[in-house]
C-alpha cells in the first residue's frame, strides 16, 4: 500500500467516532452510550435512538479501516507526505470568500459590528472573539460584512471555516496548522459549536493559534455552550459580543422598519425572511414558525451544550428528563408556560380591572359596532381553561413531571442565554417586597404565543356562537391589550438595559402605580414615567404622575422627581408640566446611553 493510499485511509478514519457502543439500563429501560478514551481518561455521551443505527455502521467502518492501516509497514505509515491542499472542514479563501462575502453588501450593520472591527484590526492579545447568538439574529451577516471592508492585501489573508457535522477540533487542529503554513493570519470560524468536543478544547484556538499572531473569530449558535468554554477553557483568553437582544433601535435603523406595533410582532431576530435580514417574511409570522424557532434556536442550543459540557455531567436535575428524551419538550414548554402567564395576567386581573373586563366594556360601547360577546362568556370557565391549557397539552407524551426544580434550571438557562430578563416591582407599602415578572428578550415571540394562546382559549361554546366577525373583532381588541402590555415591558426592558446603574422597576401604591420608576442613586433622584399604548393625549394618562401624595411618598424614598413623562404612540411634545414622549423616539435615543461593556451586545473581556 502505497503512502497517498495511507494518508487517504487516516484521513477516512479521522472522520469516523472513536470509541465503542455501550449499554445501560435506567429504571428499566435501556439507553446506549458512546464510549471513548480521551487524554488518559474515558469518556462517554448520551446517544439518541435516531442516531444509533449510523453510528454503528461508522464505528464498524472505522474499524475496518483500522484492520486495513495494521496490515501496511510502519515505514510507509510515518512517511513524509507531502502537503495538498486538502480540507476535513469547509474552508473558503480567495475568490471564493468574496463570492460568499458579497450577498450581504447593500445590508446595513448591527452596532456590534465596531466591537467585531476593533478586534480585527486591534493590536495582537493572545485571545479569541467569539461572536455568539441565537440563530438569524446576523452572526454571519457580520463577518461577512467585516470580509468585504477588509483591504485586498488582508483578504488575501483571510479564511472562513464553516464547521459541518462530523468535524471535531482534531481535524480543526489540522486545517488550521495547514492555514497557517500558508500564511493566512485571519481566521473565522462558524458553527464552531457544533463539535462535540469544542466547549472541553476551546483552548486550542487561544493557547496554540491566537498566541502566534493569528486573529481567530469563533461564532455559532450554540450560546450556551460558548459561555460554559468562557467559564473553563477559554476563561481570560476571550472577548465576547452577543447578537441575541435586537432591540427597536436596530429593527428600525437595520431592517428599515419603522413602528413600535411591528417590532411587538415580528421583533427579534434580524432574519425577516429565514434567508436574510433585508427582505420580507417574518420569523414569528405564525405559530407554527414560531413553534420550530424556539425548538430548533432555543431547546435544542441548551441540550446541546449540557449534553457537552463536562462530558454530560452537568445536567443536574434535568439528567431525568434528558435521559427519557424529553429535555427538548420541557424546554419548549417551560417558554411557552412563561408566556402563558404573562397572557393570562393580562386577561384575568382580578377580573374587576382586568384588560379582558376592559375589552368587554369597550366592545359594549363600540359607537360603531357595539356587541355583548364577552358580557355572555362565562368569565370563570374561560380563565380555568386558560389555566389548564399548558398542562393539557401534550400531556399523553409526558412520562417525567415538570417539577419547580426543573423550571428554576431552565429558567436560569433561559437568563444565561438573554431570551429572558426580570423586572422589578415594588410596593410602597412594604419596600422590602420585590416580585418579579419576567420579559422575553424577543417579542414576536412573545406575540405569537400570545395570539396562539387567545384563539385557542376563543373556543368557548358562547364565543363559538357568534360571527366569524365578531370573533376576530374580539380577538383583535384582546390582541391590542397585549400589545399596550407588550410595549410597557419593552420601554422598562430596553430601559433597564441601557441604564446599567440605575434602578429601574414598576412601583405599585395603595391605589394605582407608577409604570416605570428609574432611580439614579448616584445622583439620589428619579424620574416617574406611565406608559400608554395610545396615540392620544388623554388626562386620565397622567393623573398618578400629579397625585400630590404619590408623588411625595416617592421622593421620601427616591430623592427628587426631575422628570414626569408619559411614553406613547403620539408626538413628542410638552403639556400640562407632563413631557410627552413617543415611543419609537425615546427607544432610539436609549442607544445613545449604552456604554461599552454592556451584558448584551457589547464585547466584555
Amino acid at each position: 500500500m502505497d503512502s497517498v493510499r495511507v494518508r487517504y485511509i487516516e484521513e477516512q478514519i479521522a472522520k469516523l467516532p472513536k470509541g465503542n457502543i455501550t449499554f445501560r439500563t435506567i429504571k428499566g429501560k435501556k439507553y446506549a452510550y458512546l464510549q471513548w478514551t480521551e487524554g488518559g481518561r474515558q469518556r462517554n455521551r448520551r446517544v439518541q435512538d435516531d442516531e444509533l443505527p449510523v453510528l454503528i455502521e461508522q464505528i464498524k467502518e472505522r474499524k475496518s479501516l483500522e484492520s486495513k492501516l495494521k496490515e501496511t509497514p510502519q515505514t510507509i505509515i510515518s512517511a513524509q507526505i507531502p502537503q495538498t491542499e486538502s480540507w476535513f472542514s469547509e474552508v473558503k479563501t480567495g475568490q471564493e470568500l468574496l463570492e460568499f462575502a458579497e450577498p450581504v453588501r447593500s445590508f446595513k450593520k448591527r452596532e456590534s459590528f465596531s466591537v467585531l472591527h476593533d478586534y480585527v484590526y486591534g493590536r495582537g492579545s493572545d485571545r479569541v472573539f467569539i461572536l455568539y447568538g441565537l440563530r438569524r439574529t446576523g452572526k454571519t451577516t457580520l463577518i461577512r460584512q467585516l470580509i468585504l471592508e477588509m483591504p485586498e492585501e488582508m483578504q488575501k489573508k483571510t479564511a472562513f471555516i464553516q464547521v459541518t457535522p462530523g468535524v471535531d477540533l482534531a481535524k480543526i487542529n489540522l486545517d488550521m496548522k495547514q492555514l497557517k503554513r500558508q500564511g493566512y493570519q485571519f481566521i473565522f470560524i462558524d458553527e464552531v459549536t457544533l463539535m462535540d468536543d469544542f466547549i472541553e478544547g476551546a483552548a486550542l484556538f487561544s493557547d496554540i493559534f491566537a498566541t502566534t499572531g493569528m486573529k481567530i473569530v469563533l461564532s455559532g449558535t450554540d450560546s450556551l455552550g460558548f459561555l460554559f468554554s468562557e467559564d473553563e477553557q477559554l476563561y481570560d483568553r476571550c472577548y465576547m459580543t452577543h447578537t441575541t437582544f435586537v432591540p427597536y433601535r436596530e429593527f428600525e435603523k437595520v431592517l428599515g422598519i419603522k413602528g413600535i406595533d411591528e417590532y411587538i410582532r415580528y421583533g427579534g431576530t434580524m432574519s425577516l425572511g429565514g434567508i436574510d435580514y433585508n427582505h420580507a417574511g417574518m420569523t414569528f409570522a405564525t405559530a407554527k414558525s414560531t413553534a420550530e424557532y424556539v425548538d430548533s434556536a432555543i431547546a435544542r442550543n441548551i441540550q446541546h451544550s449540557l449534553k457537552n459540557y463536562q462530558y454530560g455531567g452537568h445536567f443536574r436535575n434535568l439528567e431525568e428528563l434528558f435521559e427519557a428524551d424529553e429535555l427538548t419538550s420541557a424546554i419548549n414548554r417551560i417558554v411557552e408556560d412563561i408566556n402563558h402567564r404573562f397572557t393570562l395576567s393580562v386577561l384575568t386581573r382580578d377580573f374587576k380591572s382586568n384588560d379582558l373586563a376592559l375589552s368587554a366594556r369597550n366592545l359594549l360601547h363600540d359607537r360603531e359596532e357595539p356587541n355583548t360577546i364577552l358580557q355572555q362568556i362565562d368569565t370563570d370557565e374561560v380563565t380555568e381553561k386558560l389555566r389548564q391549557l399548558p398542562e393539557i397539552r401534550n400531556k399523553p407524551e409526558q412520562t417525567v413531571p415538570i417539577s419547580d426544580v426543573h423550571r428554576a434550571e431552565i429558567k436560569e438557562y433561559l437568563d444565561l442565554l438573554d431570551i429572558t430578563v426580570d423586572i422589578d416591582t415594588r410596593y410602597l407599602s412594604n419596600l422590602n417586597r420585590k416580585d418579579k415578572h419576567t420579559v422575553i428578550t424577543q417579542p414576536g415571540l412573545r406575540y405569537a404565543q400570545a395570539e396562539a394562546l387567545v384563539r385557542s382559549l376563543m373556543e368557548d361554546d358562547v364565543f363559538r356562537s357568534f360571527s366569524l366577525t365578531e370573533r376576530n373583532n374580539v380577538i383583535a381588541r384582546i390582541m391590542s391589550d397585549i400589545q399596550g402590555r407588550m410595549m410597557e415591558d419593552i420601554v422598562l426592558l430596553e430601559t433597564k438595559l441601557a441604564l446599567p446603574d440605575c434602578q429601574v422597576f414598576k412601583l405599585v401604591f395603595a391605589r394605582g402605580e407608577f409604570d416605570m420608576v428609574v432611580f439614579d442613586p448616584r445622583a439620589a433622584s428619579c424620574k416617574i414615567y406611565e406608559i400608554k399604548h395610545s396615540d392620544k393625549m388623554v388626562p386620565e394618562q397622567y393623573r398618578h404622575l400629579i397625585d400630590p401624595e404619590k408623588c411625595k411618598d416617592t421622593e421620601f424614598y427616591f430623592g427628587p422627581i426631575i422628570g414626569k413623562y408619559i411614553v406613547y404612540r403620539g408626538e413628542t411634545l410638552k403639556a400640562n408640566s407632563i413631557d410627552y414622549l413617543n415611543v419609537e423616539d425615546y427607544l432610539v435615543g436609549l442607544g445613545n446611553k449604552l456604554r461599552v461593556g454592556h451584558k448584551l451586545g457589547i464585547a466584555r473581556d
